[in-house]
């Protein structure tokens, strides 16, 4: 490690009421090459600091008018840092312990006893010098730390209204169907999104995705996720053909280096008849309306990895009263109190019995799983999206 340089332009303050003491201490001191200013008394001092703040004051304890104890005092107190966190070395001719802590509890630096030595004095200088050197460099990084804070804050409300934009706010109107989402990032933004739309032979297709890591990174990609999947269903008529082409356009944008799960549900809202497609996401969750559940799982891997994955349609037939619950794995988190985690089959007997709407479902499940109710910041983002038809 390099050592700092202490300039020898600083400027020291020399306050002593003994005109000999002075000169020998200025003399010394520009000697070193310091540059040096003087004063008499305690006022003067005040007077001298406050027109123009030195590097550091050099101050005999025993002074007319203010003592070095006084001017200390007010020194510390005040309201401009450049004067309160001033260094501060003590001179006094008083030997001993107590004179010692009287300095220090004055609010000086450091004290050098008379009569002083030329070398010890330097030195002690020098320490003083190279610790406010230190202590302004400290503050510059955090000016800087606190700046990089304040753009970070300012642009990840930007990025959060972005992506608040692009989730959807309120349930589409959905004629025999009960729909209701929630959403909670661990910071402003996060790497889960979902949606849903209306697909060219009339069904509604409900998706999720999860993007690796989380903050504005991961919420670049949900962004882009969300475009993918509505030029996909644009271009495609069945969930297989839309996750292949999502997965196409990911994976040559990105190549491999980053993925993300999903999972869609095209449901054909007059039959009930569901086709589910799954890559990498945890299974899809069904509640019967007679208290039992079923899951779907997905078989192709998360998008992005493969260049050619298969990706197969499962079929779920939803009756009356049936519900299904689309979710990421931020639900998947510890439960509170216990050194366990849940799982997708325990939050399958989570969905029963029966509610009678999808946000009471959806709901019920959050609060069980206890999702920001552990006292604990939870490690992942956590999207929940429920589908329930209507008895």
């Amino acid at each position: 490690m390099t050592a700092m340089a202490i300039s020898k332009t600083d400027q020291i303050l020399v306050a002593d009421d003994d005109p000999t003491s002075r000169r020998l201490l200025i003399r010394t001191l520009s000697m070193a090459g310091y540059t040096c200013r003087e004063s008499s008394d305690g006022i003067q001092t005040l007077e001298l600091l406050h027109a123009d703040p030195p590097s550091l004051l050099l101050l005999d304890f025993d002074m007319p008018r203010l003592n070095g104890a006084e001017v200390l005092e007010r020194l510390r107190a005040d309201s401009n840092p450049a004067i309160a966190q001033l260094p501060a070395i003590m001179l006094t001719g008083h030997g001993g312990a107590e004179s010692e802590v009287l300095c220090l509890e004055a609010g000086a630096d450091d004290f050098v006893t008379k009569p002083i030595n030329p070398a010890v004095l330097r030195a002690r200088i020098e320490t003083q010098l190279r610790l406010r050197l230190m202590r302004g460099q400290l503050q510059q990084q955090n000016d800087e730390l606190e700046a990089w804070r304040h753009n970070l804050e300012r642009d990840l409300a930007a990025a959060r209204l972005t992506q608040q934009s692009l989730i959807p706010q309120k349930p589409p109107v959905l004629p025999g169907w009960d729909i209701a989402a929630v959403y909670q990032p661990v910071i402003q933004v996060g790497g889960d999104i979902y949606g849903w739309l209306r697909m060219a032979d009339g069904r509604t297709l409900f998706w999720i995705a999860d993007a690796t890591g989380h903050g504005a990174a991961a919420a670049l990609i949900t962004t882009l996720a969300k475009l993918l999947f509505h030029h996909g269903s644009a271009e495609n008529s069945d969930p297989a053909e839309i996750m292949k082409a999502v997965n196409d356009d990911f994976r040559s944008i990105f190549g491999a280096r980053s993925f993300m799960t999903a999972m869609c549900v095209a449901v054909e809202p007059g039959t009930g008849r569901a086709c589910v497609v799954g890559a990498g996401h945890p299974p899809l969750l069904v509640a019967r309306r007679d208290g039992t559940s079923e899951s779907v799982v997905s078989l192709a891997p998360p998008l992005g990895l493969v260049e050619q994955p298969q990706f197969a349609e499962l079929s779920v037939n939803l009756e009356r009263g049936d519900a299904f619950l689309l979710y990421t794995d931020g639900l998947l988190g510890a439960l509170p109190g216990t050194n366990q985690r849940m799982t997708p089959a325990k939050l399958a007997d989570m969905l029963a019995p029966p509610e009678k709407s999808a946000q009471a479902l959806l709901m019920r499940v959050v609060k069980s799983a206890a999702i920001g109710d552990s006292g604990q910041p939870r490690a992942d983002d956590m999207a929940a999206l429920a589908v329930r038809r209507a008895s």
